[in-house]
């Protein structure tokens, strides 16, 4: 691909995104198909595709203002939890996957907090992106989550907060890094620990037990876009060290329009629920595939 090459003038994400090294203006160009084919090699090689310096400088410089800004607004919780987001289970042993709960301190900026004019929510709402993100997981086409609190969350990070072991209640995700920390607050994962056919609790388990043999890490900077298999991979963020919060971006689409998060899981992560989180509690939601969320 020539990283030199000129993106169309008056693009909606000329600016925002490095259109010259990554052309969502002209997917259906040989640039563009040669940039999803090598995300794709990507996933299937590691369920992780990084898309380095995917924001300019200048574009940069302004989504971590921006994210900054937000930053207040995250809820944070301190909770244990187990990779599942579940209860434990005292008919199975301690050492079972379920019944290992690790400290979860996290801070979320959810989605009805982050109006249409901010630069995120632009990038999230965008058709050439959002048809680039479908392109490289191999769907026809992806949706908006019509939740109105999980669709775009700024996840905030302070000293000592970290996310431990879990995995993703959608199929696939997509963050961007807008801030570092000083230290710690890295990204390592188990790249397609189990599958729609099963858990996989005994390769889970030697992983909670220290085995590092299958895990990969991410020395994440910011300014990286990363399209993730979360919800076969089990991952987590190590605490973060220094003053310096971590920030990242998480643009949450689905397979099927209408897709909308437990109720459960929002009054966990946002400490609220949205009133059609109130509705599915009354009417009950069960998921296409059996895995624990």
């Amino acid at each position: 691909m020539d990283a030199m090459a000129k993106p169309r003038q008056g693009h909606a994400l000329s600016g925002l995104i490095d259109l010259a090294r990554y052309p969502l203006d002209d997917l259906d160009g040989d640039a563009g198909h040669e940039l999803i084919a090598r995300c794709r090699r990507q996933l299937d090689a590691d369920g992780c595709a990084v898309l380095e310096r995917f924001v300019p400088e200048a574009a940069l410089a302004r989504l971590e203002r921006e994210t900054a800004r937000l930053s207040p607004e995250a809820h944070y919780n301190r909770t244990e939890t187990n990779p599942y987001n579940s209860a434990g289970d005292p008919e199975r042993p301690a050492s079972h996957p379920v019944n290992r709960f690790g400290d979860r301190t996290n801070g979320f900026v959810a989605g009805d907090r982050i109006g249409p004019d901010t630069l995120i929510r632009q990038v999230y709402a965008n058709r050439d992106f959002q048809r680039f993100v479908a392109a490289v997981v191999g769907m026809a086409t992806i949706h908006p989550y019509a939740d109105p609190l999980a669709d775009l969350v700024v996840n905030v990070l302070r000293e000592g907060c970290q996310h431990p072991w879990h995995y993703d209640t959608n199929e696939f995700i997509v963050t961007l890094m807008t801030r570092k920390p000083e230290g710690g607050g890295r990204f390592e994962y188990a790249p397609g620990i189990r599958g729609p056919e099963g858990e996989n609790f005994a390769a889970v388990e030697r992983v909670l037990d220290g085995d590092r043999s299958r895990l990969k890490s991410l020395d994440l900077r910011p300014g990286d876009l990363q399209v993730f298999f979360g919800r076969y991979s089990l991952h987590r963020v190590t605490p973060v060290e220094g003053g310096r919060e971590r920030h990242t971006v998480i643009f949450a689409y689905a397979k099927e329009p209408g897709f909308v998060g437990r109720p459960e899981r929002a009054r966990r992560i946002f400490g609220r629920m949205a009133p059609v989180h109130e509705r599915l509690l009354e009417e009950g939601m069960a998921r296409r595939d059996k895995l624990a969320d």
